[in-house]
């Protein structure tokens, strides 16, 4: 069953002429690693990317965030590829991704299905005192901070690492901004790793004590992507 609705995927676009006219789609010759993964850019008539990962190339596919795309092979989130594919008339976004569905399963035989699973999740909220942030034309919104400590919370502890305690590992959890708080602040947050404290505790107490906002855990149930499988080196162009 999983195989048929991986297959009628693919069928759907082919049948409709979703498929880019010229794609390139290659092994990246330096791996830049998760610190440096570049972005997956949609123009008028392709897209292109950098150092991306088929996790990534996923999630810009099927309109999901990392998080939602779970199981595959160990190196989805790791092995990096250089993509530069091209449509043979201008198209829409949705019409883009149906068109890079089809080149992931043509190019790394990808073969995925959906289920709803119940997943940790981080809700940004105010504190009870309510919240200490000042308004600033050319700030931060709050759903960008509620993003920037989802990939804070992929750092590892100071000792598991000393050499490289920047390094983020895993995928980031997910960090949604709960607070209503509309427009953009300043905030400026320079949190590193620290013996003995995770960042999960150090981004509480930043929040709590600097900007009268708190992060809560919850479970959530919501749709995901569950890899079946994949072929680490993509096809030739």
């Amino acid at each position: 069953m999983r195989a048929l609705i991986a297959l009628s995927l693919i069928c759907c676009c082919t049948s409709l002429g979703q498929t880019f006219d010229v794609a390139s789609v290659k092994v990246s010759r330096v791996q830049a690693g998760k610190d440096a993964e570049g972005p997956i850019i949609f123009g008028a008539a392709g897209l292109s990317g950098k150092n991306v990962t088929l996790k990534n190339l996923i999630a810009a596919a099927y309109q999901a965030q990392p998080h939602q795309v779970i199981g595959g092979p160990n190196w989805l989130d790791s092995s990096e590829y250089d993509i530069d594919a091209k449509a043979a008339r201008p198209a829409t976004k949705d019409q883009l991704r149906l068109m890079l569905r089809a080149l992931l399963a043509d190019r790394f035989h990808l073969s995925l299905h959906s289920e709803t699973r119940e997943l940790q999740t981080y809700e940004l909220v105010t504190a009870k005192r309510g919240p200490r942030v000042n308004v600033a034309k050319d700030g931060v919104s709050m759903t960008e901070l509620a993003n920037l400590i989802s990939i804070q919370l992929t750092i590892p502890d100071a000792g598991d690492d000393p050499a490289k305690p920047s390094i983020a590992k895993g995928p980031p959890p997910h960090v949604v901004d709960k607070t209503g708080l509309p427009g953009t602040y300043d905030i400026r947050a320079d949190l590193k790793p620290q013996p003995g404290t995770d960042m999960f505790t150090l981004w509480q107490r930043f929040l709590q004590d600097r900007l009268g906002l708190q992060l809560e855990s919850k479970k959530e149930r919501m749709e995901v992507l569950v890899v079946d499988g994949a072929e680490r080196t993509p096809t030739s162009n």
